[in-house]
């Protein structure tokens, strides 16, 4: 029951948000509180604390009142997935020579409504284009010339 529970949620983007937001908090402080979440995606102790048991009672992470959560395992595969989509859209956009704030905005948009179809393609292409530098280059220049 869980697993359906965790694949229905992982169609929310601000789930996937959530998760993505705690894995990059672990990784970079060590922990996740509920104060760090809202103050990393502005939003209300409140509204986070709401999102986080729910997150708990679905299998995601386990959350301890006042000491913190870690994500269990289906919880951080999940946000490692979460994680690798988006740096394969930034860097794939980032080789086309798009601009970083349009990348962030772009990026943010796209990664919540894109088929792991379409993922593999981008996957392929970018690696295609970072092998051939003369096909990227002129890419770059026939994308910025219009």
């Amino acid at each position: 029951m869980a697993t359906r529970t965790a694949s229905s949620l992982s169609a929310s983007s601000t789930v996937e948000d959530y998760l993505e937001r705690i894995l990059e908090l672990i990784n970079s402080k060590g922990y996740a509180r509920v104060v760090d979440i809202a103050n990393s995606l502005k939003i209300s102790q409140a509204s986070v604390t709401n999102m986080v048991q729910r997150l708990d009672a679905d299998g995601l992470l386990k959350y301890e009142k006042y000491r913190g959560l870690v994500l269990t395992t289906a919880g951080e595969t999940l946000a490692r997935n979460i994680t690798d989509r988006h740096h394969l859209l930034s860097d794939f956009l980032t080789l086309l020579g798009v601009e970083e704030q349009v990348i962030h905005h772009d990026v943010e948009g796209m990664e919540h409504h894109i088929s792991p179809e379409t993922l593999r393609a981008i996957q392929a292409l970018t690696e295609t284009l970072q092998r051939q530098p003369v096909l990227l280059a002129k890419i770059k220049k026939l994308s910025h010339a219009h």
